[in-house]
Order: structure tokens, then sequence, then C-alpha cells
């Protein structure tokens, strides 16, 4: 047991860094530019693991040094419980009287019909009961106690299996969603995707949905101005491939459940729609551009690629725009900034730029940025960066009549997370079991209770009864007194002036050394 405390505390401890360092496999885009702020840092901790904690040798080491220590601690438990329910309860100690709760009177009855009457009153207690045939009665209960400490133990076995399980077999992708757009539950559907170490991307289930809209309330005013009160996701989605939609609200913390999976809304944002026009006046791209917000006013950073446009002579120069979108726009002192999450004062900020976008070269390139290593910024004509600020409808002129950008609107967007866990049932029933266990064995006390007849030389019958509780609990206090009243009810006590000495053993002590279990 203490093994396997120290290592559920040594289990504790490994998971931090999976909770301080971005882990690769959930969050690929802010392991990478956690990469980026810290150059020097970052070789080290990729050596140890820490941008892939759960994954890591020695997360695992500990992990199944856990499951054999665990196993190691159940078995031998469980074969002893076994055999403590097979055993008879403890014999009846010689001198009763000697333990701190016991009652003792002298009777006229039959000792037999005595033990008997005791022994079924020890069963309706809901006591193990042995009637001796050494003239006592040995009635024991609690066994739940062990009995929940050996189902905590098994469920929390139970559960590091479901973590595993979910580890090998479970998948887990985000996803980007524009208004009005679908999503199909496919590999190449996803912006980002990690699968479980055995998992393959061909199981798949197969569903869709597709976003028709998005909405969120913030606070408008006092200390949690601007604060959120609800985010809600419009969806219709189907579970087979031309299948019927069925609408849905999907919420923070209420995922849509479809196909073995749980779609999770993870965030929202602004989608600039604009229209770029080249140097030929043709619509070089039209369409929403998904700004990616910094902060919790949503000041939006994103970018514009037009890599098909050509200047005014026909020849191919790429445009590209970089910029801030501001839902509330505010100008300070640091610059443009947004003061309220809601689009009450919008503001599109753009710088633009020509030449070759670097997206024919066949490597992968990041949609939110601009490669401008290959490009030229647009200037004034006193040499400045060319920017300009938009509000919808606004229309921004390129220099050199390179073409043109128009802020035709806004449209929002939402990220949501598609995971499937085989396991998540069982970890729910092991926490429950875990639960109900660790109440059993906080709560539920060992307890023995004896009865003793003994035949007088008088033919008299002394009845002694007694109580022992490990836990130095009142309630066994209690049942030694109600069934001590229980059968003075069947057996009155003998009102005589006799003293109760001529009992058939000699008044000296021959009482018998207890067990250490019952001492």
């Amino acid at each position: 047991m203490r093994t396997a405390l120290v290592l559920l505390l040594l289990l504790a401890l490994a998971a931090v860094p999976g909770s301080l360092v971005p882990q690769e496999g959930r969050q690929p885009a802010a392991a990478a530019d956690f990469r980026r702020r810290n150059p020097d840092l970052a070789p080290l901790l990729d050596r140890l693991g820490f941008f892939d904690v759960y994954s890591s040798p020695w997360f695992a080491a500990v992990y199944l040094l856990l499951f054999v220590s665990l196993a190691g601690c159940i078995v031998p438990r469980t074969v002893q419980y076994v055999r403590t329910l097979r055993a008879r309860p403890p014999a009846a100690p010689r001198r009763l009287d000697r333990l701190p709760q016991h009652a003792v009177w002298t009777v006229s009855a039959d000792r037999g019909e005595v033990l008997r009457t005791a022994a079924d009153l020890l069963r309706r207690r809901r006591f193990r009961a042995d009637l001796d045939v050494g003239g006592s009665v040995a009635g024991e209960k609690g066994y739940l106690r062990e009995a929940g400490n050996l189902v905590f133990h098994a469920s929390l076995f139970g559960l590091l299996v479901a973590l595993a399980v979910g580890s090998l077999f479970g998948t887990t992708g985000q996803k980007l969603v524009l208004e009005g757009d679908s999503f199909t539950n496919t590999l190449t559907q996803y912006d980002d995707f990690t699968p479980g170490t055995l998992a393959s991307a061909d199981n798949l289930q197969p569903f869709s949905f597709r976003l028709k809209g998005f909405s969120a309330t913030y606070q408008r005013g006092g200390p949690q101005r601007g604060t959120a009160s609800s985010f809600v996701a419009r969806l219709d989605y189907s579970t087979s491939d031309g299948g019927p939609a069925r609408d849905t609200l999907v919420e923070v913390n209420k995922p849509l459940e479809v196909g073995g999976a749980k779609v999770f809304l993870l965030g929202h944002g602004y989608a600039p729609v604009v229209t770029v026009r080249d140097g030929k006046g043709d619509i070089a791209w039209q369409g929403p551009a998904a700004f990616l917000p910094q902060d919790a006013n949503l000041t939006s950073v994103g970018v514009i690629k037009a890599p098909d446009a050509r200047d005014r002579d026909g020849k191919r120069d790429g445009l590209g725009f970089t910029g801030l979108f501001l839902p509330t726009v505010q100008l300070t002192q640091t610059g443009w900034a947004s003061s309220f999450p809601a689009t009450d004062d919008p503001v599109l900020v753009l710088t633009a730029f020509h030449g070759d976008l670097g997206m024919d070269s066949g490597l992968p390139q990041n949609v939110y940025q601009l490669d401008s290593s290959r490009m030229k910024q647009f200037r004034k004509a006193d040499g400045s960066p060319f920017a300009q600020a938009l509000r919808p409808g606004d229309r921004m002129t390129l220099p050199g009549g390179a073409g043109s950008l128009t802020f035709d609107g806004i449209k929002q967007w939402a990220s949501f997370q598609i995971a499937r866990n085989p396991s998540n049932s069982t970890a729910l029933w092991s926490s429950v079991a875990m639960g109900l266990g660790l109440c059993a064995s906080l709560f539920v006390r060992r307890r023995r209770v004896w009865v003793r007849a003994e035949t007088m030389l008088s033919g008299r019958v002394r009845i002694a009864v007694a109580g022992l509780d490990p836990g130095g609990t009142d309630r066994t206090a209690e049942e030694v007194a109600e069934l001590a009243e229980e059968l003075r009810a069947r057996f009155p006590a003998l009102k005589t002036s006799e003293p109760d000495v001529d009992t058939a053993e000699p008044d000296v002590d021959t009482s018998e050394p207890l067990p250490q279990e019952q001492k």
C-alpha cells in the first residue's frame, strides 16, 4: 500500500509538466509558439519529453509500476478476504464482563433456548452468527468495510486501464469552421489530428455537421464588462452520408455526441469578408478570412492571400495582406486595440505586400501567417509603409494600380474539438465504483458481539452480552445495549437477593488471553 501511494504521488507529479508545457499532440500551434519564444529551453524540454509527457518513457514507467503495485495489493487481499468470509466468527472470550461494553444478568430458562434466541436476534441485525457448542454465540458484521476497500482499489485499477485504452485507441482533432461551412469526419478535413498509438484514421465514424450560425453575448457593464455570458453554436448534423439532417445547439461543456465521438465547442472569432481585385480588375480572391483572437476583447490577427493576382501588365504578381481586426476599435498610445469583444465598431487594419507568396514551393505553409521573405511591402509616396483602416463597405486602393481590397462584411467562426474515446464509459463507472468503495471503507465499521449462557449450580442460567469494536465507535455499545434489552424482554432477570456466584466454573481468573485482533 505504501508503494502504491508513493507511485500515485509520482504519477501526479509526472503529470504536472503536461499542464505547464503545451503538448504537441493536443496543442501543436501552442507548442510551436512555445518553442519559438524559448529557443534555449525548448531543446532541453524536448529531450526530456515534456512536449509529449503522456507518451514519454518515464511517464509510462511510473504508470506500469503503479499497475504492478495495485495488482500486488489487490490479489492477496482479495484471497484473504474470501478466506475471512468463509471462516467462522471469532470465538467468545472466557470472561465477557471484562470487555468495555457488556451486560450480565441471571435468568431461569433453558440455556439452549437462550443461545438459539440470541443467534436469531443477531441474524436479524445482519450479523454473521455462529452457535458454538461451548455455550456461546459469536456474531460479526462490517465485512463491507474491507469489500469497499477492495472495490476502491480494483476500480482504480480499472480507471488506469481505461485511461490506457483511451490513450492507445482514442482520437482527437480540431477544426475551425466558418458560418455556413460544413465538416465531414475524414482525416483531410481536420486542421489538427492526433490519433492514439494504436488508432487508425481509417476507423473514423462517418458523420458530418454544418455551422448554421454562432451567437455570443457579453456583459455590458460593471466589473465583469466584456465577460462572455453565453456561446452557442447552431448546427445541423447527419450520422451518415446523405442521411437526414437534425438541428442541435452546442455550448461550452454541452457537446454534440454523434458517431461514437463528442464534438466540443472550443472557441470562436471573426472572419472579415473581403474581395481582392488585381491590377487587371479581376477578382483574385473573395470570401471570409478567419482572424485569430489575441486577447479577451478579441483583438485578432490574420492574413489574406491572393497568389494568382496579376499586375496591370498581366504578369503574375501575388498579393498578400496582413493586419488586425478590431470588433470595437480603440486607438491608444500603444496602437490599435479592441475595447469590447462584440462588433460595436468594427475596423479592419491592413498593410499589403506583392510578389511570390511561396505557395507553389511544395512546402507546407501556415494559412494564418504570411511568408513575406520573397515579397515587397507597398509604400506610400513618402516611403512609409502603406496601411489603411477599413470599416465595412470601405475600399483599399493599392499604390501603382496594383489592385484593391473591399471590406464587404463580417462572419463568425467557431473552433471544435472532435474526440473519440472508447473507454469513456469504463472510466465513468470505475470512478463511480471508486466513490462507493471509498464511502464503504470510511463509514462502515467492523463490529463483534458475543452472547454467553452458563448454567449455574442452582439451575439458573447466567447470560453475558458483550461487544468489541476495533474502531472504538459508540455504535457497538448501542448494539450491545439493544441486544441485551431484547434478550431481557425474552428472558427477564430474576429478582433475588442471592448472589450469583454458584457457577459451574470455579470463580477464579481462568480467562484466556485475547487474540491480538480482539485486543
